[in-house]
């Protein structure tokens, strides 16, 4: 049995001064003094809090999950832990459906890896897919020669791996799509990169889909007489993703997000391969993009994904609310633990779930990383 001490513990509802108690899962949070364990961790003062929950990311530290590459993505893994990700979703892009599949083989591969204690990182929960069934109109930066159209005999047979999926609802063959992956799969169907109406969008939810990507982001816009697919997200029970680094959404918009989806809302990166590197030329999905600070765009100025970090998005998404710190941490845990049915065992320091944990300041720094009651990362004094 170890123990994290001096710490504040964060719940799903607030915060705890007490002794947090676990193994390869948690045992219990406890107030009683003088506990016995084999091994003490000193909080020092700092938060302990559930290991983050990235659902939406392409790369980091120059490798991206749609290479295909066995060491890109263990690379990912163990620098993600740095940043208080304890799992994630790799996420493909719009690029040719053999290299689609042969990212997902190469998913496949390591997720069981990536459970043992031996494992150099962070937890692989299974494969975001970005496409490719989008439309064309709002690509963003995915590349229009691979675009698809939506076909569930495509996807069904990966139904093992792909835990999320975004797709237009708008495109021929869209609505059925959804329906069909829906009811043969528990994949989570995403809108995204869309140019659906309001109705066209919430007829899709209707059908089966359940999540918004990027909100705001590749989609159409709030307006008075046409509330398109930001409305819609708005408007019905669909989870949705932000991308809280302050560039893709103006930070005057979190406070509406928390107030109209509560815990419907999850921070996701949207990192590329750019993310942890210097400003300058990278690529996503074969296209170049180019990093300056918080912006990656295209040649032509579109945005291209980020460099964000979770947990850098926690804290910009509370101080953009103004919300208790624990509220923004469960927006980047529990919510998207939620979201894809695996709350079971992630997503909060309750009894029986994965010892996902970390020990992170004020400033939502991490200073341990703990992944399934293995330390995994600890920062240098």
């Amino acid at each position: 049995m170890k123990a994290i001490v001096n710490g504040t513990i964060l719940t799903p509802q607030g915060e705890v001064k007490g002794t947090l108690l676990f193994d390869e899962r948690i045992q219990a949070i406890t107030t009683a003094p003088n506990v016995q364990a084999d091994e003490v961790i000193d909080a020092k003062g700092m938060y302990v809090a559930p290991g983050l929950v990235d659902l939406h990311i392409h790369g980091y530290l120059g490798e991206d999950a749609s290479d295909g590459s066995e060491e890109g993505i263990r690379i990912m893994a163990k620098g993600l832990l740095k940043n208080g990700v304890t799992s994630f979703l790799p996420t493909t892009m719009t690029v040719s459906w053999p290299e689609i599949e042969a990212a997902l083989d190469n998913i496949r591969k390591l997720k069981p890896e990536s459970q043992q204690a031996s494992f150099d990182g962070s937890e692989i929960l299974g494969c975001h897919a970005e496409g490719p069934f989008i439309n064309p109109e709002r690509k963003g930066a995915q590349a229009a020669d691979n675009i698809l159209a939506p076909d569930a005999d495509k996807v069904i047979p990966h139904k093992d791996i792909i835990k999320l999926l975004t797709m237009a609802p708008e495109m021929p063959g869209g609505m059925e799509f959804i329906k069909r992956v829906t009811a043969e799969t528990d994949i989570v169907i995403s809108i995204g990169h869309t140019s659906a109406t309001y109705e066209q969008a919430m007829a899709a939810i209707e059908a089966g889909a359940s999540h918004i990507t990027h909100t705001f982001n590749a989609m159409t816009p709030l307006t008075h007489r046409a509330p398109g697919v930001v409305g819609a997200a708005l408007m019905s029970d669909a989870t949705c993703e932000l991308i809280a680094d302050n560039f893709h959404i103006h930070p005057a918009l979190f406070n509406l997000l928390h107030r109209m989806k509560g815990d419907k809302l999850v921070l996701i990166t949207d990192c590329t391969r750019a993310g942890g590197l210097e400003d300058g030329e990278y690529t996503l999905g074969g296209q170049p993009i180019f990093v300056k600070g918080i912006e990656c765009r295209l040649v032509d100025g579109t945005i291209a994904g980020s460099v964000l970090k979770l947990n850098n998005a926690v804290k910009n998404y509370r101080d953009g609310t103004g919300i208790p710190l624990y509220e923004a941490v469960n927006a980047a845990t529990l919510n998207a633990a939620r979201d894809i049915g695996v709350d079971n065992t992630k997503g909060s320091l309750e009894q029986g779930k994965d010892a996902d944990i970390i020990l992170m300041d004020k400033d939502c720094q991490v200073h341990a990383t703990i992944v399934r009651g293995t330390v995994k990362y600890k920062k240098e004094a």
